[in-house]
Formats: C-alpha cells, sequence, structure tokens
C-alpha cells in the first residue's frame, strides 16, 4: 500500500501536490508518453498503485477514474524523432519539466526518481515513488494506459509486426520481425537494435 508521505506534508497545509511519471524508456518503437497529475487533498484509492503492478484491465478501469477525480492532468507525447536526437533519458526529463512548468495549481511537483532543477516551484525526485506516492502512481497509470492506446493504434495499420503483443519491446520474435519486415518510421533509429537492422540492410 502507497504510504503517502510526500502528499500528506502538503496536504495537511491544504497544498496541492503534482505527480509526473513517464511510460515507455524500454521499448524500440512507438512514443514515449509522459504524464502528470493532481489529485484533491486527502485523496484515497487503495487500488491504484505502480502501473507496472497492475493488470492492464485493472489500468484501464483506474485510468478512467483518475481522469474522473482528478483536479488536473495532461500529457506529453515524445516522438521517436526526439528521442533519436536527444536521448530517452533527456527526453524523459525535458516531458517532466515541461509538465510542472504548465501546472499552476500545485506547491511542489513529485517526480519519479528523475531531478529536475529550476522548476516555478519545488521538486522532489522519488526514487521508487510510483511504489510511494498516489499522485506519481497515478501519473504512471495514466502514461502507461495512454501509451498502449498508442500501440493498439499502430497494431492496426501494420499488424504484421505484432505490436499488441509486445508493445514495441525487444522481444525476440519482435526483433524477428523487424528483420523480415524492415523498420517503420515510428521506430526508434538510435536503439541498438534498431541500428543493427539498419546496418544489415545496407549490405
Amino acid at each position: 500500500m502507497l504510504t503517502n508521505e510526500y502528499e500528506k506534508e502538503y496536504w495537511a497545509k491544504g497544498e496541492l501536490v503534482l505527480g509526473t511519471d513517464e511510460a515507455g524508456r524500454g521499448p524500440i518503437c512507438g512514443p514515449e508518453v509522459v504524464a502528470c497529475v493532481i489529485l484533491p487533498l486527502n485523496y484515497e484509492n487503495e487500488e491504484i498503485n505502480d502501473s507496472k503492478k497492475l493488470s492492464e484491465k485493472k489500468r484501464e478501469a483506474l485510468f478512467n477514474t483518475i481522469i474522473k477525480d482528478a483536479l488536473y492532468f495532461d500529457f506529453r507525447i515524445v516522438t521517436p524523432e526526439e528521442i533519436d536526437e536527444y536521448n530517452i533519458y533527456a527526453t524523459s526529463k525535458m516531458g517532466m519539466k515541461e509538465l510542472c512548468e504548465k501546472a499552476t495549481l500545485q506547491s511542489v511537483n513529485l517526480t519519479d526518481a528523475m531531478p529536475i532543477n529550476d522548476t516555478r516551484v519545488k521538486t522532489v525526485s522519488i526514487i521508487k515513488g510510483d511504489s510511494k506516492s498516489i499522485s506519481i502512481a497515478s501519473a504512471s497509470i495514466l502514461a502507461k494506459v495512454l501509451r498502449d492506446h498508442i500501440m493498439w493504434g499502430y497494431d492496426h495499420l501494420y499488424p504484421e509486426y505484432e505490436l499488441i503483443k509486445h508493445k514495441g519491446y525487444p522481444t525476440k520474435r519482435h526483433l524477428e520481425l523487424i528483420e523480415q519486415y524492415g523498420l517503420k518510421d515510428f521506430y526508434r533509429k538510435s536503439y541498438g537494435p534498431c541500428k543493427k537492422i539498419e546496418e544489415i540492410s545496407l549490405f
């Protein structure tokens, strides 16, 4: 169960908290999605947890609940082109900082292990924050579900890549498929498996 110790410190003073997290660092294709959320004071929902610990069905249900209950939420869709240009760590940081700056209701920003400086209000980086903070956990759910939906869209357009099964992660089957069909525009060309496929295609 989440301790929410960081939220409680500010909620006790009547101050709101912004939580941010991302989904999609590991896949070799598709976007990275960064999400943020501000929950009401003293918000409780025992079902909310780190998105990786929840089933897909549970994440989908909680996505709708969080959207309905939140005082504020927002997303930043990071394209494969941006990831290739700046690297995934940098795009995560830029996306979270952008969302922290756009939001105006909060007294503090909480991020999942992402140190961010020079934001309008204080930012606290929490190691394994999606297992400690309901705000970060909620953002992780929003990011994960939206990214999954985007990957479903790609799967509809390119069913031969079986994206609905692996969501863009470099599984053995996925690597076999990109060797067979090549790389589409939504692949991250700077990632090792994609670079290898590109090099092979040159010969």
